[in-house]
């Protein structure tokens, strides 16, 4: 690790092993438990670290082996139905009870000194959150790296099922704890069939030749409400609004969980809890590649300030963030650093102005076919393209509208939240509306910054105002670079596609196609960053 990752700390202490734990779960399930310990004489305090992915690779090396020769006892435990572990995996329905029951056995332990923390990325984080909705005393510090709280948000917000992202966790959350074959095998298998899966009628139920029947993934695709009763109790929202255990947080602009991160940080500012946030510009995967030594100092140093009483790793700012464009770190008293937004106005003949357009005539159009999906291109995916990507094919097609602002004379900073507040017509009542920003430099290459969909449903064709939220971020648009906005009625496999008629996407048989027409009025927010 050492040799791949420059930076990381050197080690403080030999490490020992204890492989093949058994804790009882809530139910009395067997939990499979390594402990991982520093071979050392003196108290440690103890990581908690839960996971349905396995307990080997990476798992091992990165938080068994690195976090105990810095100092600490971490318990590393498969999920119940996971890794060895006894039970059915069910995910988000059984991780707080299973991790109450978990400290409740940690109490037992003689090496157990009563001071807890945890750490752990994606759904590592959710178990987190879990424990925080009815936190034990012990619990002193929490370490939540691109982890989610709200799955029904992961697999549809915007109103549109997030079909290539369910796919990759349903790959991996299936075969990640069987071992790295299986894996290999699965996530081929799944590359080799997405175009078959992603374009099949109905979609139900078409994954299963590459990834075999997978039950919770088929009821995530099959209740698209937040308020079915099916999601009832999966949403750990509520710990962050009231939790005072102090909580650092790491995420990257494209991430696919960034959107969650951003919500538990207003949370816990709200609730008045320390929290810390970083924010890299790093995919959901890369902030655990590339990225790990900075997401490694950082855990490390706000685990040591609330575990161990040493400050001398935390920095002096709550917030810190890569500065896209600029390629450099700043850090931030508070995010968004300030409140203030510039409107960008789309215009005729596809230009992007500060000034709104006097002519109240329709601005563009475009005809989205579903049997033809506008594909996607990079952003907050959990696949290797993710990220950003030259979106010059992209932009060429005739299903896809940009409006584009002049040569900027100075730099622009941004950094918050984008939307895009639209006003938009079809002529069936049925679209999606992808909606991107893009950076195009002198060289006219056009790269995605950040984006967002919302499904429209409207009644007759007049315009309806909609707003697209499309995520956040921090970037420089340099001088000489021009501001651009993309829209199109899909980003597809990213999206499972509209079918134009209403149905459900999962049970559609038929597909429709819609023209989708940008109206005057619309305006895209940035928000302004300091100028330096």
């Amino acid at each position: 690790m050492r040799a791949t990752w420059r930076g990381l700390p050197a080690k403080r202490h030999e490490i020992g092993w204890e492989p093949g734990l058994v804790v009882p779960a809530a139910d009395g399930s067997p939990l499979l438990t390594d402990h991982y310990f520093p071979r050392a004489a003196g108290d440690f305090p103890t990581l908690l670290v839960r996971s349905p992915y396995g307990r080997g690779l990476p798992w091992s090396p990165m938080y068994g082996m690195l976090f105990a020769e810095q100092g600490f006892h971490v318990v590393l435990q498969s999920c119940r139905g996971t890794g060895g572990s006894g039970g059915r995996f069910d995910p988000w329905r059984d991780e707080a009870a299973d991790g109450r029951a978990t400290v409740a056995w940690l109490r037992r332990q003689p090496w157990f000194t009563g001071t807890l923390g945890t750490v752990g990325p994606s759904y590592l984080g959710y178990v987190q959150w879990a424990l925080a909705l009815d936190p034990p005393p012990e619990l002193k510090a929490m370490v939540v790296q691109a982890g989610l709280h709200d799955p029904h948000a992961f697999f549809h917000a915007g109103g549109a099922f997030h079909l290539e992202n369910a796919l990759a966790v349903g790959a991996g959350m299936t075969y990640q704890h069987r071992g790295t074959v299986p894996l290999v095998r699965a996530m081929l298998r799944l590359k080799r069939r997405l175009r078959e899966i992603t374009t099949a009628l109905p979609l139900r139920k078409a994954y299963v030749p590459a990834l075999g029947d997978v039950p919770w993934l088929d009821d995530a695709m099959t209740h698209p409400d937040a308020d079915d009763p099916h999601w009832h109790g999966t949403s750990a929202a509520a710990a962050a609004e009231r939790s005072s255990v102090p909580t650092a947080l790491t995420t990257g602009w494209h991430d696919a969980l960034a959107d969650q991160t951003f919500a538990q940080y207003h949370r816990l500012r709200r609730a008045g809890c320390a929290t810390a946030l970083l924010v890299g510009p790093w995919t959901h995967t890369s902030a655990m590649q590339q990225g790990w030594p900075e997401v490694f100092a950082e855990s490390l140093g706000w685990l040591r300030a609330h575990l161990c009483g040493d400050s001398e790793g935390l920095r002096p700012t709550p917030v810190r963030v890569h500065v896209g464009g600029e390629g450099a770190w700043r850090d931030l008293d508070d995010w968004p650093p300030a409140p203030a937004t510039t409107a960008w106005f789309p215009a005729a003949h596809g230009t992007l102005t500060r000034q709104p357009p006097t002519d109240s005539a329709p601005l563009a159009s475009v005809r989205y076919d579903p049997a033809d999906p506008t594909p996607s291109v990079g952003g907050p995916l959990l696949s290797p393209g993710a990220g950003p990507r030259d979106n010059g094919a992209l932009e060429a097609r005739e299903d896809v509208l940009t409006f584009t602002g002049p040569p900027l004379t100075e730099p622009v900073d941004v950094l918050g939240p984008v939307s895009a507040r639209l006003r938009i017509s079809t002529d069936t009542g049925h679209a999606d509306v992808f909606a991107r920003l893009c950076d195009v430099d002198a060289r006219d290459r056009s790269t995605n910054v950040c984006d967002g969909l919302v499904r429209l449903r409207a009644d007759g064709q007049a315009p309806s105002a909609v707003t697209v939220a499309m995520s956040s971020t921090a970037h420089r648009f340099a001088a000489g670079h021009r501001i651009r906005l993309q829209l199109s009625g899909g980003a597809h496999p990213r999206y499972a596609r509209n079918p134009g008629t209403g149905e459900s996407p999962a049970e559609a048989t038929a597909l429709v196609p819609a023209r989708i027409t940008v109206h005057a009025g619309s305006v895209v927010m940035l928000p302004a960053g300091n100028q330096e």
